[in-house]
């Protein structure tokens, strides 16, 4: 079966609307809600959720291409970027400021048009050395003639399994044309749904050597902020559809190589994001559980120290907090470190575990519900 980019009428997708009528007014009912909400949190609440939200997005996104970043980073790139007092804020690589710029850009500036440059300023910053892993490749440029056919494939050296192969680089100027043409259009389709196709439509064209995965999703999200009539992000997609890893690259592969009716694929599209909605649940649970902490903290005289490795304890801390990482972290000796802590247990924020002598650590009294 030829892939859908060799059918004679590409790219005129049709979809059976009977079929997604229902669970798109589910999901922008859902979205309604979830904004309604978190408009009644307060402005510094809405900040920690998108944050936490961004976070995750920019984590996941990675993820689901095979590739780990450090979320410490993201968080503090973002915090940084976007003005939110964050303690403990770690040095941060350029590779993850890349993938911060090119969120932000997608969301913070989801109603200006979408551009050849915008792409391929998103792709540079994914790279900022030029390489992907130890391979050179081509950055902010459609890929080139005299690039290897771009194909997605699966399996051991000699035993390859081809899922996928993209347009030949010669088509990708006028596609590419057409494509931004249509996605700057002024709405005719639910944004929704739109955000589903553009998706499918950018990863099927391919246009880059590498990247294309998570400018897809970029692209995506700039579509939801649209959808949503704002920036601010309060579930993660990205997140959803690492979750469900397998059957995303499933129905991709199976949509690529059918006709023009991408139904199946805007039906798995609208139900992942269904599911990217309600996992924003934990996200709000995240930030009224960190509001609750300040709260109480807020009752006491904390001095900065402190309040430097409350935060980071907030922030997911990872291990155990002992009194010579309190010393490391807030810069101070290790009798300071002991005074602080004995403070905070007799505030009743922290509480000592079960270990003994030197092995002694802390930790926070209230734990989240699902932690």
């Amino acid at each position: 079966m030829p892939y859908i980019h060799e059918q004679p009428n590409w790219p005129n997708f049709t979809w059976q609307m009977d079929k997604l009528a229902g669970l798109l007014a589910e999901i922008r009912h859902q979205q309604g809600l979830l904004l309604g909400r978190m408009s009644a949190l307060g402005r510094p609440m809405r900040a920690e959720a998108g944050l936490e939200t961004l976070t995750r997005e920019l984590v996941k996104s990675s993820a689901i291409e095979g590739e780990t970043v450090d979320e410490a980073e993201v968080r503090s790139s973002l915090a940084r970027r976007l003005g939110l007092e964050l303690g403990g804020l770690k040095p941060v690589g350029r590779a993850v400021e890349g993938l911060v710029e090119m969120m932000l850009d997608a969301t913070k500036r989801y109603a200006e048009p979408l551009t050849q440059e915008r792409l391929f300023g998103w792709q540079a910053a994914l790279f900022p050395t030029g390489y992907s892993g130890s391979r050179k490749i081509t950055v902010a440029k459609w890929r080139g003639l005299e690039a290897e056919p771009m194909r997605v494939v699966s399996g051991p050296l000699g035993q390859e399994k081809t899922h996928f192969q993209a347009p030949a680089a010669g088509r990708l100027n006028a596609e590419m044309e057409k494509f931004l043409a249509w996605f700057n259009r002024p709405p005719n389709l639910d944004p929704v749904l739109k955000a589903g196709l553009a998706h499918f439509w950018f990863v099927t064209i391919h246009p880059f050597e590498d990247g294309n995965g998570r400018i897809a999703r970029a692209i995506a999200d700039c579509a939801l902020a649209r959808a949503d009539n704002s920036p601010d992000r309060f579930y993660s997609m990205s997140a959803s559809i690492e979750r469900e890893r397998s059957a995303y690259y499933d129905i991709l592969e199976n949509s690529q190589r059918g006709g023009l009716d991408i139904t199946p694929w805007l039906e798995w599209f609208l139900g992942c994001l269904g599911r990217a909605i309600d996992g924003a649940e934990e996200t709000i649970a995240a930030v009224l559980w960190k509001a609750g902490i300040w709260q109480e903290a807020n009752q006491h005289p904390l001095n900065e120290r402190q309040r430097l490795v409350l935060t980071r304890l907030l922030d997911g801390f990872v291990g155990k907090l002992t009194s010579g990482k309190y010393a490391k972290l807030s810069k101070c000796s290790s009798d300071t470190a002991w005074r602080d802590l004995r403070e905070l247990m007799e505030y009743g924020l922290l509480v000592r575990g079960e270990e003994g002598g030197r092995s002694t650590s802390y930790q926070l009294r209230y734990k989240r519900r699902n932690s």
